[in-house]
């Protein structure tokens, strides 16, 4: 499928911006910039930082497994942040985060935090978070019970590693903005996905279905950022999930998108994540990504190999060099300016014209509902939500149960759908959110379609033809930028609905969800179009003060016998050729006692004269550091190194950072151990 290039200026000329006054990040106010030379120039930033959360004994968000609790990071998860501004004034923040869900929690958190910042420079309305969909970091940061459930409760550690690290990355981005340019170029990636509910996308229309031949969106979209004659940033936008690694997996890990971030930046331009702000920032979100899978041989773990670890770096590789392609070659530069609409909307009760429907006729959305085939789970990527019999889940039991009455009505609403747990009438507040942000996002003639939820590939083609005819804008003008601003599980089409299949039975709403999302986002696009404000909509509910946990925290640590928090149980060989995997253990404190954000648990160092320098730490792919429980309160910390080829010659220790808390008095002391030195040739 061939992919055309258009310049389309979606909306009037950008006017000369006038003597403003804007805050920055500690609140000063400042001139704001005056754009260089055309009208059409921007300013533009970015940022990046660390969202790690627990690295021990914390559920980790995707696969809704109780038994998959972290247990050390291979590849430190992060958010990265882009802001644009325009010659008139207007500017636009877009944040992905290496996150399974940006729940609304979390978009609550940070907008507060911008809020009491900027003093309204960075809003809801201006502002996009989004998640890449791993499924091996934190979970427990929400506040809606059936995100939490496999978790124990809501982990207020991993929340606020999250919100602290997206502010961090905003604040990145807004202080490094400078005048520059942004440049759009498009390719095509066949081989990073494929569809895993076939089933349902072959329910759909011949028209609907001929867009796709493959069954797969293969359309990869790059933006290139510069500031002057120096690039700085770039986002590609790819569809597939983030589920290479498997539910086994208990390292904190950043999954195929997290490692074509890591090969842009660090192999690519050379960031060292711990050496300052980086010159470079590369991000790789999702767009319609609901029934997109990365396992090519349709089973979890497997394809194009069957090693999880392997599949995570090739699919992330082959996004990184498809994006660079387009990258190189991109030549449209865009003008035009930038702007953006947002409102909520109670996706439980929408009245939604017969336009939007296959029938013709007015239909209606209902309260939230699972059905059935989520409990049995996508079968290519995992395992659904595990309901035993007289669970023994605390979290669960205080809430009630799963044992819920289901409304006849709601069963009737939901049809064909089995429906097996009513979240949207569970007590004491719904389980899942319903009033949800739907948001357009425009970066000159790029129209991001910004909602709360996972598309498959052909809900987002309608939600797009919604959104371009609105606009008068070509069709591949417009994105959809899923996992956006809040989470509420699937979105499929009417067609693929009826066949219930994984995703038709995670789609909340019932059969007109998809519909619906297209009547508001029309309404959306029709208001960006004509430069008119939208109203704010109901407002989400605050659950902050309601929240439960039940998994426990740190009591207290206790070194080995005979042993020194720090110490060295298991010592390095004395030589390593490149290839080979060099393996240290210590004795440790749990991690949770600090999570190190912004910092590591481990240094691989080289000698180097008579001083000593890093040379890998925890946020590369090279490493990985486990932490075990070995007896009681006792624990150790396993570190990896495997050697890349090119490495050089010489003397390297593998050197532990770590924290131990006291039983008496709760103190939590740091620690650093060192391994014996050896050589690498």
């Amino acid at each position: 499928m061939s992919v055309t290039r258009r310049t389309i200026l979606a909306g009037a000329a950008s006017a000369p911006l006038a003597a403003a006054v804007l805050p920055t990040a500690t609140g000063t106010a400042t001139a704001a910039p005056r754009a260089q030379g055309r009208a059409e120039a921007f300013e533009v930033g970015v940022g990046c930082a660390d969202i790690t959360g627990p690295a021990a004994e914390n559920g980790m968000m995707g696969y809704s497994q109780p038994t998959q609790k972290t247990s050390g990071i291979h590849l430190r998860t992060r958010a990265r942040a882009y802001v644009v501004a325009d010659s008139a004034g207007k500017r636009v923040v877009f944040v992905n985060a290496d996150l399974g869900a940006l729940f609304q929690s979390l978009h609550q958190g940070v907008m507060a935090r911008l809020a009491s910042k900027y003093n309204g420079l960075y809003t809801e309305q201006n502002v996009l978070l989004n998640a890449s969909h791993t499924h091996s970091g934190c979970g427990g940061a929400s506040h809606y019970a059936l995100y939490n459930l496999a978790i124990l409760g809501f982990q207020e550690q991993t929340y606020n590693a999250i919100v602290d690290g997206i502010v961090e990355a905003i604040d990145a981005a807004h202080r490094s903005m400078a005048p520059g340019s942004i440049t759009l170029g498009r390719t095509e990636l066949t081989d990073a996905s494929v569809n895993r509910s076939r089933k349902a996308f072959d329910c759909n229309p011949a028209g609907d279905r001929a867009h796709f031949p493959d069954a797969i969106d293969p359309m990869m979209t790059v933006l290139r950022f510069r500031q002057g004659d120096r690039d700085v940033g770039a986002i590609g936008w790819f569809a597939t999930h983030g589920t290479s690694m498997t539910n086994q997996n208990t390292l904190i890990s950043g999954d195929n998108k997290g490692y074509a971030a890591y090969q842009w930046e660090h192999d690519d331009a050379g960031v060292r994540y711990l050496d300052g702000a980086p010159g470079f920032v590369a991000c790789f979100p999702q767009t319609n990504s609901g029934d997109m899978s990365p396992n090519l041989n349709l089973k979890p773990g497997s394809g194009p190999t069957e090693d999880e670890v392997e599949n995570t770096r090739i699919i992330g590789e082959r996004q990184f060099l498809a994006a660079k392609r387009a990258y190189d070659s991109a030549s449209e530069k865009l003008t035009g300016g930038v702007d953006s609409r947002m409102r909520y909307v109670d996706m439980s009760a929408v009245d939604v014209d017969g336009a939007f429907t296959p029938d013709g006729e007015p239909h209606s959305t209902c309260k939230a509902a699972v059905g059935e085939p989520v409990l049995a789970g996508s079968s290519e990527d995992g395992p659904g939500i595990p309901v035993p019999e007289g669970t023994k889940n605390p979290f669960i039991d205080a809430l009630g149960g799963l044992d819920a009455p289901i409304p006849k009505a709601l069963a009737s609403a939901q049809a064909p759908k089995l429906v097996v747990l009513p979240v949207g009438v569970m007590k004491p507040y719904p389980w899942t959110p319903e009033v949800l942000p739907l948001q357009i996002v425009r970066i000159g003639p790029l129209h991001l379609v910004a909602g709360p939820a996972e598309y498959t590939i052909v809900a987002g083609l309608r939600i797009r033809r919604t959104v371009a005819k609105e606009l008068g804008v070509p069709l591949e003008n417009v994105l959809v930028q899923g996992y956006a601003n809040a989470y509420s599980q699937y979105v499929t089409t009417p067609e693929e609905y009826d066949s219930q299949q994984y995703e038709g039975g995670s789609t909340l709403f019932g059969r007109y969800t998809l519909p619906a999302y297209q009547q508001e986002f029309g309404k959306l696009a029709a208001a960006l179009r004509a430069g008119e404000d939208v109203d704010h909509g109901p407002t989400p509910r605050d659950l902050s003060g309601h929240q439960l946990n039940f998994q426990t925290g740190v009591v207290f640590d206790s070194a080995p016998l005979m042993k020194e928090f720090g110490d060295v149980l298991e010592e390095p060989e004395e030589a390593y050729a490149r290839g080979e995997r060099v393996s240290v253990v210590f004795a440790t404190g749990h991690p949770k006692n600090n999570l190190r954000r912004g910092g590591t648990f481990l240094e691989v160092q080289r000698r180097d004269g008579d001083r000593w320098v890093r040379h890998a730490d925890d946020g590369d792919w090279t490493t990985r550091y486990r932490w075990s429980r070995t007896f009681g309160a006792t624990s150790k910390a396993t570190v990896t190194w495997d050697i890349p080829q090119g490495t050089p010659a010489g003397t390297y220790r593998v050197v532990h950072f770590g924290d131990w808390k006291n039983g008496w008095n709760g103190r939590i002391t740091a620690f650093t151990g060192t391994s014996p030195e050896f050589t690498v040739s």
